[in-house]
């Protein structure tokens, strides 16, 4: 451009313009190119505002920026000048929109249609979709590539069902999702759309065997390490990993870690949880026993059972409120307890007798051996002899959380406990024999308790035992009558691995199942949930992580 006069001798030259070429994606794929005319300490934003003056578009515009398409990065801070960015006439920008609708698969196997931010990290995109989709503590998942499916050819023409809500306006990651019974608004805006909720926070029913024998499962570590290759790197953007609107993706939680679990504030993300670890089990992908296969068989075949009955109760923030002043008048209440009542409490009564223990999981041909059982809250010890119960104890065993199964028969005159407690290197099982039927009603009334964290001083306590009792003396009547159930709808094929569907036949499987169903079924839904992630922590798989590493 022309010098242009300052006075003083003294000249102020402009600088040159030259054209620059954007794509506008409202056009449409076939449309040119604009190029409008630019400086170089022209602004992205004046840029922005040049491309859409020329397009002639009425719309809005707020959620679009600049893509550079040979950098493989967004222009998103509208006060950089061309310059400072580095680019050229040779430079090709694209208008896009930031958020692009994303298929999103999720571990219950639902499929979603919504719209993800392909603009900022996978971390805040991912934060976006969990408060949409009401799941706290986003930083436990992300997001990963399905794998290639080559050899379903002939099923192309079967399509899988996608549930769209791109209408759901995406939250950013500082803005609070704002909630109408229990749910996001959106989803409580309809009939339809509250269904659709309801499927996420709720555990969907046992897929058909054929459903499993299909799925993609991992044979050795070099495919579980092949399976962690394709997470997404949490700190570049979608559109930065070849990621391209309506692509396919899938949700998971990432870091085996999970904080501040809370079933009333996070049905969506316990339920994921769930379908997540009941996935691992049934693909094979977490290691387990036969007998921790059965116990999870069984949890399958409660938690679904009892969510086909159980009508889906949303948490209300005045029913919040009820609950925490009931417990602080609970807690008040106490308070004003006589100290006869106070001392009781302190002296929580407790059990002693001499037991017999058997572990048949030991390299031993040894049978049962007797030992003096102490039982402490939620706690067993067991010592030589009574005399020496003073002493440091053989074992201790804390029953929170563990599996209690009776195996009694009145008329052969054996009652016996079997325990299946969560260790560090799985379930390990464990029999104790009681001499008579006062005895055995006691320690497994107890058992019982300790395994839902309950202590002997519990008012339950005195039920259970007669419970126990009305149960022995029903066997007393009958005593031909066989105590196994049978259950024809359970599809028993559908609650085991592969591995065990090949191995046994349904009319083997079923009497196990319901063996293990036994102990489990006074759970409700979210204690049978819980149980089963416990036990799904405890294997000793869980939370290993496969990676290829190049010399």
């Amino acid at each position: 451009s022309a010098p242009v006069p300052l006075g003083s001798g003294s000249y102020y030259i402009g600088m040159a313009a030259w054209d620059l070429s954007v794509t506008v994606e409202e056009l449409g794929p076939q449309a040119p190119p604009l190029k409008i005319s630019v400086t170089s300490d022209l602004h992205i934003g004046g840029v922005i505002l040049k491309v859409v003056e020329k397009s002639q578009i009425q719309r809005d515009w707020s959620d679009h920026a600049l893509w550079w398409e040979q950098k493989q990065q967004w222009l998103l801070k509208p006060s950089w000048t061309l310059d400072k960015c580095g680019i050229h006439a040779d430079a090709r920008l694209c208008l896009t929109s930031q958020h692009k609708p994303l298929r999103l698969r999720l571990p219950s196997g639902i499929t979603f249609r919504l719209r993800a931010c392909f603009s900022s990290p996978v971390f805040r995109s991912v934060t976006g979709i969990c408060k949409l989709l009401n799941i706290r503590h986003p930083e436990e998942l992300s997001l990963l590539w399905p794998v290639e499916e080559k050899k379903r050819k002939k099923e192309k023409d079967v399509e899988e069902e996608l549930y769209d809500i791109t209408r759901a306006p995406l939250p950013s990651s500082e803005q609070f999702v704002d909630l109408a019974n229990g749910m996001p608004a959106f989803f409580a805006e309809a009939a339809e759309t509250e269904a659709v909720y309801k499927m996420l926070a709720v555990s969907q029913p046992a897929p058909a065997p054929e459903t499993i024998a299909k799925l993609y499962r991992t044979t050795n570590i070099t495919e579980k390490a092949h399976i962690n290759s394709r997470w997404l790197d949490s700190s570049r953007s979608l559109l930065q990993q070849g990621v391209r609107e309506n692509d396919k993706l899938i949700l998971r939680f990432k870091y085996y870690t999970f904080h501040d679990i809370a079933p009333q504030a996070d049905a969506v993300r316990v339920t994921q949880l769930y379908e997540q670890a009941r996935w691992a089990v049934l693909l094979e992908e977490t290691e387990c026993t036969e007998e921790e296969m059965m116990v999870f068989a069984a949890l399958q075949y409660h938690i679904g059972k009892v969510s086909l009955m159980e009508q889906f109760v949303t948490s209300c923030p005045a029913m919040e409120d009820l609950d925490s002043a009931l417990q602080c008048l609970e807690v008040k209440m106490e308070g004003e307890s006589s100290a006869d009542d106070m001392l009781e409490t302190m002296t929580a009564p407790e059990l002693h007798d001499y037991l017999k223990i058997f572990r048949p999981k030991r390299l031993t041909l040894k049978g049962y051996k007797q030992y003096w059982f102490t039982f402490k809250e939620t706690t067993i010890s067991y010592f030589k002899s009574k005399e020496e119960s003073c002493k440091e104890p053989i074992q201790q065993m804390s029953l929170k959380g563990c599996e209690v199964a009776p195996d009694v028969s009145v008329a052969g005159q054996k009652f016996c406990i079997r325990l299946l407690i969560p260790g560090p290197e799985g379930m390990n099982e464990v029999y104790l024999r009681c001499e008579h039927e006062q005895q055995y009603s006691r320690w497994m009334a107890a058992c019982r308790l300790a395994s839902k964290g309950k202590t002997l001083a519990d008012s339950s306590f005195s039920s259970e035992v007669q419970s126990i009792q009305s149960f022995l003396a029903m066997q007393k009547t009958t005593p031909s009558t066989n105590t196994a159930q049978t259950d024809e709808s359970i599809n028993t094929h559908s609650l085991v691995s592969p591995r065990y569907q090949k191995k046994y036949k349904p009319k083997q499987l079923t009497p196990r199942i319901l063996e293990a169903y036994q102990n489990v079924a006074q759970l409700s839904l979210t204690d049978a949930i819980q149980r089963f992630l416990q036990i799904w922590q405890a294997l000793p798989d869980f939370g290993l992580a496969y990676v290829v590493v190049s010399q």
